[in-house]
């Protein structure tokens, strides 16, 4: 139209064919102006040597816009007035950029309520100064004159502006200095300084208001709010389902793929199934192929159908992990459908389990459920097994992932599966497939191509024939006009070269410093760049700065930095490849597809680029060159000193306000830098950083960073810091994240103490910062004065956990790296050992599982006491085989054996055997003789014993073969032989320091065995246990008369002597050592030919329970009954190592690759130990865990306990060596224990009623006082403050007895007072007494009672509704605490007896007073409870003052210093102080860190007591006097007295 109207102007129209050309390839078609340079070659040429050019360019430039514009402005004026164009189609040759600008933002729908203004006016101008300098404020004509039509448009906008936006409309008038504004001149500087205040002000508020609206926590924010699982998720799911809308929008292609993957959905809706793999090399399209198949099943999927895309691919560079996939997956899941999501108490190491349940509900709510998984090779774990991937889905739900070809976790994948039918392979574009995508990628931009260049792409693509190489030309290819030359036209042969290509155009266009920079940055980091982020790291470039200002000057020397326009145009042109992730509000930077970042990579991060680039990236986000000069040197100018104008880097920009981006990026940098010694102090080190992330970014962010850091940088202290880490992830994961400082210090510092001298650069200075910390606290504290919580390091790597009842059995799958355990509930427990996860919980069985044997390719066969035998998939986690009658539970122990040679599975009881074939579901024979004892099986072969003396050999597949039957003979022993096992039973523990004797005997005892001995008809034995020896098909029995036979399949025998009756009785898997526990000892036998020649014996602390021998036969491991693994080198018998940290007794042990797998049938958790670690970081050890009676020094130097309840012994363990250092034989069971702290006794209650007493300077010298006429057993004991007295609470009565001493030695008069107890009253479970001789007592009714033994005279308490569990008198006996096993605690006054606070405490679980301990001052109580915490009351106000988690309920308190000394369940010591500020503040609330709730309810006091108490004091201070309680320093050192004192 513009051309026939200019059809009489031929200048116009030579002028405008010139400048603008037709473009055919827009849809509709359009005309380009061309660039500048396309005439005036020099406009750009910025060099020296050619500015006179430019400048002569630049003016006829300025000519021929202006006549442009004039040109084109008439005609659209012509056009509209004869009606040919609308007036707003003419209004956009009269509108500039800045007007267009605000009418799609500012003047749009809603765009003023997210807007400012800020217009600044010159009020008038002075003449001399004239246009020269405010030509840059003004529109100026070509001959230098303002151009009155410009400022017509100008003054309009102004007028709308002005009149249309008040509310957002700030206006300044400043008259400008020599045209530009002097921040050195007042009026400026109060200009500049408005300015900004009014900006900072008003973006708060409307920062502010939107955060309102949408009710969203601020980034970074540490508040302590719950955040909702529906906000958190609904950014993530909102930027895959965009995504994957985006890539498929109007692309076609790939129809019969695509048709296939339907119908294989489709034919496998209402069966199990297994995933459907979509495979194929990079670029192939498996992306764009998963996107289209959600876009399709969106649309036929009924109501009751969800639809779940992750792309892992496109988010880079951020790396997903399983534990944050499947927390996302399982939450999105349960919400669409209404299920209950995984909450921050389900373990890590429970979530594949959870996921697959959750599939598994899904299915049995009838729903159907698609999730599309894209690029999971970054989910596979080091050895490219993807072991979280269900092995088969539940119908109704499809599950499609794709994998790279050529990758090894799609090899693993193969060979895992037995079909191949549900793998697609995604192949080479065809051609007619590859030019149906250019016409739907091309018409959605609105664009096309003329017949050659589509020939020319298509004939490109012909030789990759991969999606991503089409994508990448025609992302070129659409910016190519009709009118190029196809000479000018540059393609690549493959994806690679593709985007080589683009980025060398990039630099061409843009400078290849900045190109090169921009985009490695946005490689190197971490979570991406934010676009201001990116701008002030190019400015902190010198390259970059060097390469904009190699031709000209930058505006100021003073300030550089990098022109906005520079990178926005680099920006627009690579939109392609760049897009923005947003997180929680934030957008930051990063690549779409994973491909170009290794290519940028590849081409840009050099070692020498990137060690500078890192540094770069480092320097800024530690704030180094933010308000200081770094100094440049430019071309044309000398080395100079500018601002780069980079903000600071704090940790906190303000109270409770993060700096997240600096906790996201800054550790990578300094590590990857080198700059490790800042990473040490800045991260590491920082324990105000390691709080800070924890809490803003979650611990286990924190954990992968000091993950990486110690495997480059080799570091054993952040290994340990990083372990410690891991350890104090279960208490955030509790609380939800929301842990304060207070109790992050405390856990950081209870497992770290015992490492800050060994270990003082790291580990030092952060206990030193937790303990500064602690110490300034303006709250109630407690702080740790010991590590007691387990630290860091050591044997033990993982702890599985996921069943509910004790661990019968265990079993190991070495190909699959699995563990497999079955547990007394019924259910057997499948773990992946890698990555600790739990795999499945095998349900079927209603009785305890008795044993469990995994068979080849990965099954696993299990028998229960309910009779049953089951047959499992450890990959589908599916019952494959079940045999409801397998054996006779009531028959005796039953062992399972597996013979792979003959393909038998045997069943074998006391009296019955059954063989079934290796399919489980195959009974073969079934052989059963009640009057029998069955010994073994050799593969078909029966062994047992039917009479006296009289084994039977059965051949169980061939009835017709008669039975052989062999008279047991005893050979003669030797006298020599005879002393030498009456010598070895008669061995100490000290043993094994003269293995070489041992030796000696065991080579002469062999010399006596092989010489030829008369035989002798056996005498009557009674059997004690056997085991098979499959490969020798031989059979050893032990006879409890002390004989071992060997019984070969043929009928052939041997004996020897074997004065053992082992409880334990195996042989290793080579079957060359036989073991052998009796008790405390476990001796080991080599097995050859036909002899067994002891050759070791290993002597233990407790009862032998298990034993296991390494595959090389260099080391056995043996578990006892005191919680402690032990590690013996076979050949020289020496202790190697003790594991401590089971809590339960070792009952299992296995091993798997470099683990021992450990288990107890008294705890639920199956452990894994290694023994490469640092045996400096070994745990302490300590007592054993659960001991039914302790009690301890106040010193802590010794603890006193019972191992068990049937134990008669007392073992006194040293705190000092970590072991055992005396032991107290007692002739029944122990019922209490007690210590006297001053007189240094201990006191030890039986349920004969006797009561030793062991001094502990001589325990060997033994008190006893007898026992009552009546014979009950000792309830409890109690001291008096003094110890000068002591009540023994037997079941009848209570007896007071009084502690003297003659002769130096301790003694026990008494009894002096005697408490009767009638029969109808409920037994003492706990009490305490008064130096007064006031006895204050519970039962275990919760009665309450108060007696006094010097008038007789007693009152009732206050009852309680459960069991008393704790009386603890205050250390001046104002007051005492009585607690019990509800929720109640109550403190009376005892100056008199009244109660002054009730406390009631419900926790979140378990409740109930085990202990507690006055402070010395009595101001403070600290309590021990079944909730695993420790609380500190008030005893004034009786209000809670704190409450602290340490993980295992403490048994038993002393008061220390300004603390306690607690031994806890676990057995370890617990040491604190406390300090609380003399004010707290009202806001102060003790249970932020718990879910519980308290009251307190005070009893007022009566004006009348107090007098009375004070008349007590005065007499409290004298009964209470203790000549031992002086201290003769404190005595010198004081001030004379002018008072004469008499004691």
């Amino acid at each position: 139209m513009f051309l026939s109207k200019l059809a009489k102007n031929t200048d116009g129209l030579k002028l405008l064919n010139q400048w603008y050309l037709r473009d055919a390839n827009s849809v509709p078609p359009t005309y380009v102006l061309q660039p500048i340079t396309t005439h005036l070659v020099h406009f750009s040429d910025f060099s020296p040597e050619n500015a006179t050019k430019r400048e002569g360019d630049a003016a006829r430039w300025k000519s021929t816009e202006t006549q442009l514009l004039q040109l084109l402005r008439n005609t659209a004026s012509s056009a509209q007035s004869s009606g040919a164009l609308r007036l707003e189609e003419k209004q956009r040759y009269y509108t500039s950029v800045t007007e267009r600008e605000f009418e799609l933002g500012l003047w749009a729908n809603g765009g003023e309520s997210s807007s400012l203004i800020f217009v600044r006016e010159i009020p008038r101008q002075k003449v001399r100064e004239g246009p020269k300098r405010f030509g840059k404020f003004l529109d100026l004509a070509v001959d230098g004159l303002q151009d009155p039509e410009a400022q017509g448009l100008l003054s309009s906008l102004k007028a709308r502006l002005l009149s249309g936006q008040q509310k957002i409309l700030n206006l300044h008038c400043v008259e400008l200095s020599k045209g530009a504004v002097d921040p050195k001149r007042k009026e400026h500087a109060q200009y500049l300084e408005g300015l900004c205040e009014q900006f900072v002000s008003q973006m708060k508020s409307r920062v502010s208001v939107a955060l309102n609206e949408k009710r969203r926590k601020i980034w970074g924010s540490v508040q302590e709010e719950k955040v909702d699982l529906r906000d958190s998720l609904a950014e993530e799911v909102s930027c895959h389902v965009s995504a994957s809308a985006e890539l498929c929008r109007d692309v076609q292609g790939r129809e019969g793929l695509l048709g296939k993957l339907c119908l294989t959905m489709w034919e496998s809706t209402n069966q199990c199934h297994a995933p459907i793999i979509v495979h194929g090399d990079l670029g192939m399209g498996k992306t764009l192929l998963l996107c289209k198949l959600a876009q399709e099943m969106r649309s036929v999927l009924e109501n009751r159908a969800a639809v779940v895309v992750r792309l892992l691919s496109l988010p880079h560079p951020q790396k997903y992990s399983v534990e944050n996939t499947l927390r996302s997956l399982c939450g999105q899941i349960c919400l669409a459908f209404g299920l209950a999501p995984p909450t921050s108490l389900t373990a890590d190491a429970h979530l594949v389990r959870f996921f697959w349940n959750t599939l598994e509900q899904v299915s049995q709510q009838g729903n159907n459920l698609l999730i599309i998984l894209d690029d999971i090779d970054q989910l596979a774990d080091t050895k490219g097994k993807v072991r979280w991937l269900p092995y088969e889905l539940p119908p109704n739900v499809h599950l499609v992932v794709s994998m790279e070809t050529k990758s090894e976790a799609f090899a693993r994948m193969r060979l895992r599966r037995e079909t191949l039918e549900n793998f697609f392979e995604v192949g080479r574009l065809g051609p007619d497939d590859g030019k149906m995508i250019a016409e739907s990628y091309l018409w959605s931009a609105s664009r096309t191509l003329t017949p050659e260049q589509e020939e020319f792409v298509l004939k490109s693509l012909e030789k990759s024939g991969s999606p991503l190489h089409l994508k990448l030309m025609l992302s070129l290819g659409k910016r190519w006009n009709s009118f190029t030359p196809l000479a000018e036209l540059r393609l690549a042969a493959n994806a690679q070269e593709m985007m080589s290509l683009l980025l060398h155009m990039m630099e061409e266009r843009h400078g290849q410093e900045l190109t090169a920079a921009a985009l490695g940055y946005i490689a190197l980091a971490r979570e991406g760049l934010l676009e201001c982020e990116l701008r002030d790291v190019l400015s902190l470039d010198d390259d970059v700065i060097k390469e904009v200002y190699r031709h000209s000057l930058p505006p100021s020397p003073a300030l550089i930095r990098l022109p906005p326009l520079l990178w926005a145009g680099l920006k627009y042109d690579l939109t392609e490849h760049l897009t923005e992730r947003w997180t929680n509000g934030i957008a930051t930077i990063v690549f779409k597809n994973r491909r170009f970042s290794e290519v940028v990579t590849s081409r840009y991060l050099t070692s020498e680029r990137k060690g500078r680039a890192l540094k770069i990236l480092a320097e800024f986000f530690l704030g180094r060159w933010s308000g200081k000069l770094k100094p440049v040197s430019l071309p044309r100018l000398s080395l100079v000193l500018p601002d780069r104008k980079v903000p600071p880097q704090p940790l906190w920009f303000g109270a409770g306000l993060a700096n997240v981006r600096k906790l996201q990026e800054l550790p990578s940098h300094l590590l990857q830098a080198g700059l490790w010694e800042e990473l040490k102090q800045e991260v590491i080190a920082n324990s105000e950083w390691l709080f800070c992330k924890s809490r803003v970014c979650g611990i286990q962010a924190v954990i992968l960073d000091l993950d990486r850091s110690w495997r480059i940088m080799d570091c054993i202290e952040t290994k340990l810091i990083r372990d410690t880490m891991v350890l104090i992830k279960p208490s955030l994961d509790f609380l939800d994240g929301i842990m304060d400082m207070t109790l992050f210090y405390s856990e950081l510092l209870s497992r770290l103490c015992s490492l800050s001298q060994p270990y003082p650069a790291l580990i030092g200075q952060i206990c030193s910062q937790c303990e500064a910390w602690l110490l300034s606290c303006t709250e109630p504290i407690l702080i740790p004065q010991s590590s007691f919580l387990q630290p860091p390091g050591g044997a033990l790597t993982y702890t599985l956990t996921g069943l509910q009842g004790g661990v019968l059995c265990l079993d190991v799958c070495l190909e699959e790296e699995l563990v497999v355990a079955g547990s007394e509930d019924g259910v057997v427990g499948v773990w992946s050992v890698p990555d600790a996860q739990l795999l499945h919980t095998l349900l079927g069985h209603t009785a305890a599982v008795l044993e469990v044997r995994v068979t080849g390719s990965a099954l696993c066969v299990s028998l229960a006491a309910d009779g049953s035998m089951r047959k499992w998939s450890l990959l589908r986690g599916k019952q494959e085989v079940c045999v409801d009658e397998a054996f006779a539970p009531d028959d005796g122990r039953v062992r399972l054996s597996v013979c792979e040679r003959r393909g038998l599975l045997t069943v074998q009881t006391n009296t019955q055997v059954k063989f079934f074939g290796l399919d489980g579901s195959t009974l073969l024979s079934s052989l059963s003789d009640p009057d029998s004892q069955i010994l073994g099986v050799l593969e078909d072969s029966v062994v047992s014993l039917c009479g006296p003396g009289l084994v039977r050999i059965t051949q169980a597949f061939d009835p017709s073969k008669e039975a052989i039957q062999v008279r047991l003979q005893e050979q003669d022993q030797s006298r020599d032989q005879d002393q030498s096992w009456d010598q070895s039973q008669s061995r100490d523990q000290n043993q094994n320091q003269n293995q070489s004797q041992s030796q000696s005997q065991s080579q002469d005892q062999d010399q006596n065995q092989s010489q030829a001995r008369p035989q002798a008809p056996i005498r009557t034995q009674t059997f004690c246990c056997s085991v098979a020896l499959g490969r020798k098909q031989k059979v050893l029995v032990v006879f409890k008369e002390g004989v071992l036979f060997q019984i070969s399949k043929d009928g052939g025998q041997t004996s020897m002597k074997f004065p053992l009756s082992p409880s334990l009785f195996s042989v290793s898997n080579d079957e060359k050592i036989l073991m052998a526990g009796s008790d405390l000892v476990l001796a080991l036998f080599r097995l050859d030919l036909d002899h067994v020649q002891r050759f070791l014996e290993l002597v233990h602390d407790d009862e032998v329970l298990t034993a296991t021998v390494s595959s090389d036969s260099r080391f056995v491991f043996s578990g006892a009954k005191d919680q402690v693994i032990r590690v013996w080198s076979i050949t020289t018998g020496a202790l190697l190592d003790s594991l401590c940290g089971l809590d339960a007794p070792v009952s299992r042990l296995s091993l798997l690759s470099d683990f021992i797998v450990s288990a107890s049938c008294s705890s639920t958790a199956v452990k894994l130990w290694t023994l490469r670690y640092d045996t400096r970081h070994k745990p302490s050890a300590h007592i054993p865990t659960g001991s039914p009676h302790c009690a301890l020094t106040r010193d802590f130097d010794q603890i006193f306990y019972v191992q068990d309840q049937g134990h008669h012994e007392v073992f006194s363990w040293s705190q000092q060596t970590g072991s055992i250092s005396e032991r107290m034989a007692v002739s029944v069971q122990v019922s209490c224990l007690e210590v006297a702290q001053t007189k240094r006794l201990l006191l030890c209650g039986l349920v004969s009623g006797t009561i030793f007493i062991y001094p502990l300077s001589q325990p060997q010298e033994t008190l006893c006082i007898p026992p009552p006429e009546s014979l009950t057993p000792v309830r409890t004991l109690a001291l008096s403050p003094s110890e000068r007295f002591l009540c023994v609470a037997y079941e009848d009565q209570v007896c007071l007895f009084q502690l003297t001493s003659r002769d130096c030695f301790p003694a026990v008069e008494g009894p002096e007072n005697r408490l009767v107890l009638g029969l109808l009253h409920g037994p003492l479970s706990c009490c305490g007494l008064l130096n007064d001789q006031r006895f204050i007592y519970g039962t275990s009714c919760g009665e309450v009672r108060l007696h006094d033994f010097r008038s007789g005279s007693g009152s009732a308490l206050e009852s309680h509704r459960s069991r008393v569990s704790c009386v603890t008198v205050s250390n001046w006996e104002s007051h005492v605490l009585i607690g019990s096993e509800d929720t109640t605690q109550r403190l009376y006054s005892l100056r008199p007896a009244r109660l002054q606070h009730t406390m009631d405490y419900k926790g979140f679980f378990f409740e109930g007073v085990l202990c507690a301990a006055f402070s010395d001052s009595d101001q403070f109580v600290f309590t021990g409870s079944r909730d695993r915490t420790i609380k500190v009351w008030g005893v004034a106000t009786g209000k809670l003052l704190l409450v602290q988690f340490v993980y295992f309920p403490v048994v038993r308190m002393i008061s220390y210093k300004n603390g306690f000394v607690a031994l806890s369940k676990q057995g370890t010591i617990i040491r604190e102080t406390f300090r609380c500020p003399d004010h707290i503040s009202p806001d102060y609330n003790p249970l932020r860190t718990v879910r519980a709730q308290y009251r307190v309810t005070s009893n007022p006091c009566d004006p009348r007591d107090l007098e009375e108490q004070g008349q007590s004091q005065q007499g409290a201070e004298l009964q209470e006097f203790n000549p031992a309680h002086i201290s003769l320093m404190d005595v010198i050192k004081s001030k004379p007295s002018p008072t004469c004192v008499l004691l």
